[in-house]
C-alpha cells in the first residue's frame, strides 16, 4: 500500500503498518505514564517528547519513506539517435539495403551509418515540429596516437549520458555493430531506459560472419639474442577463410635480409608456430613478420607485425662439477672451453687422484654467495653429497642461486648414482624427474638406442640442432644412440619433456630423458644420458657443440637481460600488452660485490608518451640481494627502464621493454547483433533490420508522450536518517542523566 504526505511517499506493508501503529501507541502510553510519575514534570515532558519523536522517526523509516519530486517537460518530445563511430565500424562488410541503393553494394559499417543518417526517412518524425531529433556519435577514436590502443567501445555510457542530459525523451535509437569492449554491460543501460519508460530501438550494422581474412595476431620475440646465434620467434596467425591455405611466412629486417618458412593454415582456426632468425650484428634492429594476401582475403592491414630485436655479445660464466672424468665430462668441458661466449670453471672431485688441476679448474667450491653469484649456469654431473664431494651447505647455496638470481642448473647423472645422495639436500626438489632408487646404477643397453623428440622438443630452441624446424626431427633420428640412461620413473608435474627414450617404456609411458622446468627465477635441465659426446661421429663438433652452447645460453638468457656491476634486472613477461602487469626482479650488490643487505632498488620507467613512474622494489627475505616489484603497462610502444640503487657511486643500468600494441578496437571482427537485440528487448523496444526502417518511423510516431520524470530520494536508506536517529538518541540519553542529577 502507498500513501503520500505532500512530497513524502510511504510504501508500508500491512504488517509493518500495524506494527508501527501499535509501537507508537505503546510508546505514547509509556511516555504519558512516565510524565505523570515524574517529580519534574516540565523536564520530563521534554524528554518524553524526545523519546516519542525518536520512536516516530524509526516507525516512519520502517514504512520506507521517499522524497518524491516530479519534473514536467518544458520542451518538445525528443528522439535521440546514437551512432557508433568506433574503429570497428571501418570494417567493410555492410550490405546497403535496396531502400538506400538499388544495386546493393557492400560498404564499410561507418559509410552505411552515414547513408542511414542522411536518408530523408527521418523527416516525418520532425514534421510539424511535433518532435525534436538529436543525433550523437560515441566511441570515436582519440586524436592522441598514444591513447589509440586503449580506446574501446562503451555501449552503456552514451545512454547514461543521454538520460542525464535529456528530460523529455520519447525514444532512443542506436545504430551500431553491437561490439563493445569497455564499460558496464549494455543491459545495465537498457534497464535504466526501462525505468524511465523510454523505448530503445536498435539497428545492427555489419555481418555476423567474420570476413575472409588472415590476421597476424601476435609475435612474441625475445628481448635480445646472442650475435652469431639463432633466436626462436613464436607467432600466431588466425585464418577466417573457409579453405586450407598454404602460404609463406616472411621475416625481414630493416637491411633487407629475410628468412621464409612455409606453413599451412587450417580453415577458421588459429595456427601457432615459430621461425628461426640468426643475429648477425650487435645493436637493435626492427624486423617485420608478414604473410602475403591470400585469394579471397579482404583485409591486408593486419597481415604483418613489426618488432625490435637486439643483438649483443655475451660472456656466460659456467661451472661444471663432476667426479670421474668420464667421456661425457671431457667432451662437455672441451665444448664449453672452446666456446668464445663462455667463461668456464671446472671442479673435479676425483675419488683416487684428488681434485682436478690445470687451466679452467678451481680447487674449492665457492663458499660465499658473492663468490657463487657470478655463475650463470652450473652443471651437476655424477656427483653428490659425501666426503670430498659437495656438502649440504653447498647445495643450499646452489638452490639459492637458481631461485633468487635466475641462474640455471643442469643435472647430468652417471653410472655411479651419486645423485641419490642429494635426497636430503636442497637440490633434490629441483630435480624435474622421479628416479628409481632400486636401480641407482642406471640402465645399460647392449644395443645403442636413439632419443625421440616430443612435440615440445621439435619446436624448442634448446633441442634445435638443424637450421630449420622441418629438418630438426631428421637430425635427431640420425644421431648415434646411447648405451646407458638414468633410472627415470617419470617426469614431475609442471615440467616440460623435450625428448624420450625411443625403444623403452616404463609403466608411465616413454622414459623422459631431456626434461626442463622453472625453479623460482631460474631454470632446471635434466639430461638423462651420458653419451651426447657420441653425436660427434662423422660430423665432429657440429651437433655436440651446438647443443651445449644452446643449453648455456638458454639457461642464462633471463639473468643477462640487463646486467651491470651493481644491479641486474630481468622482467616477465618480456613482450606485454597494454593492461598486463610486468613483474620486475633484480639482484643488487654492494661495492664489495656481495649481495646487498641494506638499501633500496628503484626502477624508473618512462612510458612511450614521456610520462615517468618510479617503482620501489621490495627486498625478498633471502640473503641473495633479491628484490621484486610490479608495474601495470598502460600504453603500447617502447618503455625505457633504468634500475638503480640508492647508494652513492652505484651506476644504474638501462634497458628497454617493448609493449605490443594490441588495440581493443579491431576491424574485421564479426558484428554482434545479439547484444543489440537484448538491449531492445529489455527496454521494451525492438531490433530493426535495415529493410524495416520505414516501419521504425511509424512505430516511433505512434508512441505516447513522454511521462514526467520522477526523482525519488529514499530517506529510509539515506545516511542522514541514521545520523538523525543517533543524534536524537544521544540527546535523549544525555538528558536523562542530567534529569536524574537535579
Amino acid at each position: 500500500m502507498t500513501f503520500n504526505l505532500h512530497n513524502l511517499q510511504f510504501t508500508p506493508t500491512p504488517a509493518t503498518l500495524a506494527i508501527g501503529i501499535t509501537a507508537l501507541v505503546i510508546v505514547g502510553l509509556l511516555c504519558v505514564l512516565s510524565w505523570k510519575r515524574s517529580p519534574h514534570p516540565r523536564r520530563t515532558a521534554v524528554l518524553e517528547s524526545l523519546r516519542f519523536l525518536v520512536a516516530l522517526i524509526v516507525v516512519l523509516l520502517l514504512w520506507k519513506p521517499e522524497w518524491l519530486t516530479v519534473l514536467h517537460p518544458q520542451t518538445k518530445p525528443r528522439i535521440a539517435i546514437l551512432w557508433d563511430a568506433s574503429k570497428s565500424m571501418e570494417t567493410l562488410d555492410a550490405e546497403v539495403p535496396q531502400l538506400f541503393s538499388s544495386n546493393r553494394p557492400v560498404v564499410s559499417r561507418a559509410e552505411w551509418t552515414r547513408m542511414a543518417l542522411d536518408n530523408p526517412l527521418w523527416e516525418p518524425l520532425a514534421d510539424g515540429q511535433k518532435n525534436e531529433l538529436v543525433d550523437r556519435s560515441f566511441a570515436a577514436p582519440p586524436e592522441d596516437p598514444a591513447l589509440l590502443a586503449l580506446a574501446g567501445t562503451d555501449l552503456c555510457a552514451p545512454i547514461e549520458d543521454l538520460l542525464e542530459n535529456e528530460t523529455n525523451l520519447r525514444a532512443a535509437v542506436i545504430i551500431s555493430d553491437g561490439d563493445y569492449n569497455t564499460g558496464q554491460p549494455p543491459v545495465v543501460a537498457a534497464q535504466k531506459l526501462l525505468q524511465r519508460g523510454v523505448p530503445l530501438f536498435t539497428i545492427p550494422v555489419g555481418s555476423k560472419k567474420r570476413l575472409p581474412d588472415l590476421d597476424m595476431l601476435s609475435v612474441t620475440a625475445p628481448a635480445y639474442g646472442i650475435v652469431g646465434e639463432n633466436v626462436q620467434i613464436p607467432f600466431s596467425i588466425r585464418s577466417s577463410l573457409e579453405r586450407e591455405v598454404r602460404t609463406i611466412v616472411r621475416l625481414k629486417d630493416d637491411s633487407g635480409r629475410e628468412k621464409t618458412k612455409e606453413i599451412i593454415l587450417a580453415p577458421g582456426q588459429t595456427t601457432y608456430d615459430a621461425i628461426l632468425w640468426r643475429i648477425e650484428k650487435e645493436g637493435a634492429a626492427t624486423l617485420e613478420l608478414s604473410v602475403p594476401m591470400a585469394d579471397g582475403e579482404r583485409i591486408e592491414a593486419n597481415n604483418s607485425r613489426k618488432f625490435t630485436l637486439s643483438g649483443r655479445p655475451e660472456s656466460i660464466k659456467v661451472l661444471v662439477i663432476d667426479t670421474l672424468p668420464r667421456w661425457e665430462y671431457r667432451y662437455l668441458r672441451n665444448a664449453l672451453a672452446r666456446d668464445p661466449g663462455v667463461e668456464l670453471s671446472c671442479l673435479l672431485f676425483h675419488p683416487q687422484l684428488g681434485k682436478g688441476d690445470g687451466p679452467d679448474y678451481i680447487q674449492d667450491f665457492p663458499s660465499k654467495p658473492e663468490e657463487l653469484a657470478k655463475y650463470d649456469v652450473i652443471f651437476i654431473g655424477d656427483v653428490g653429497v659425501g666426503p670430498d664431494q659437495l656438502t649440504k651447505e653447498n647445495c643450499e647455496l646452489i638452490r639459492g642461486l637458481v631461485e633468487n638470481q635466475a641462474s640455471g642448473i643442469v643435472f647430468m647423472p652417471g653410472p655411479q648414482g651419486n645423485e641419490f645422495t642429494l635426497q636430503d639436500t636442497a637440490l633434490w626438489d629441483l630435480m624435474p624427474v622421479i628416479l628409481d632408487a632400486e636401480n641407482k646404477g642406471g640402465i645399460h643397453d647392449p644395443v645403442a638406442s636413439p632419443m625421440m623428440l616430443t612435440g615440445e622438443g621439435r619446436s624448442s630452441l634448446l633441442t634445435m640442432l638443424a637450421d630449420s624446424e622441418e629438418a630438426n626431427p631428421q637430425v635427431w633420428e640420425a644421431l648415434p644412440g646411447f648405451h646407458w640412461h638414468a633410472p627415470v620413473v617419470k617426469s614431475k608435474g609442471g615440467t616440460e619433456v623435450l625428448a624420450v627414450h625411443k625403444n623403452r617404456k616404463g609403466r608411465f609411458g616413454p622414459i623422459p630423458l631431456i626434461v626442463t622446468k622453472a625453479a623460482g627465477n631460474g631454470k632446471v635441465l635434466f639430461m638423462g644420458i651420458d653419451s651426447a659426446w657420441r653425436w660427434r661421429r662423422g660430423v665432429e663438433d657440429k651437433y655436440h657443440y651446438r647443443f651445449w652452447g644452446q643449453v648455456a645460453r638458454w639457461m642464462s638468457y633471463q639473468r643477462n637481460m640487463a646486467a651491470g656491476e651493481r644491479v641486474r634486472l630481468y622482467f616477465t613477461p618480456e613482450r606485454p600488452v597494454p593492461g598486463d602487469t610486468v613483474t620486475f626482479n633484480a639482484n643488487a650488490f654492494n661495492a664489495a660485490g656481495a649481495p646487498l643487505e641494506q638499501g633500496t632498488v628503484y626502477v624508473d620507467a618512462t612510458a612511450p608518451d614521456g610520462t615517468k613512474e618510479r617503482i620501489a622494489l621490495e627486498k625478498n627475505n633471502t640473503a641473495w640481494g633479491a628484490f621484486s616489484g610490479r608495474m601495470k603497462i598502460g600504453l603500447p610502444g617502447e618503455w625505457k627502464l633504468k634500475a638503480s640503487i640508492d647508494e652513492a657511486g652505484a651506476a644504474p643500468i638501462e634497458t628497454k621493454l617493448l609493449a605490443q600494441g594490441v588495440e581493443l578496437e579491431q576491424t574485421g571482427q564479426p558484428a554482434r547483433p545479439e547484444v543489440l537485440a537484448e538491449m531492445a528487448r529489455i527496454a521494451k523496444g525492438r531490433m530493426i533490420s535495415p529493410e524495416q526502417l520505414p516501419d521504425l518511423i511509424k512505430e516511433i510516431e505512434s508512441l505516447p508522450e513522454p511521462r514526467p520524470i520522477e526523482n525519488r530520494l529514499p530517506l529510509w536508506s539515506h545516511w542522514a536518517s541514521v545520523v538523525l536517529v543517533v543524534v536524537l538518541l544521544s540527546l535523549f540519553w544525555t538528558g536523562r542523566k542530567l534529569n536524574g542529577a537535579f
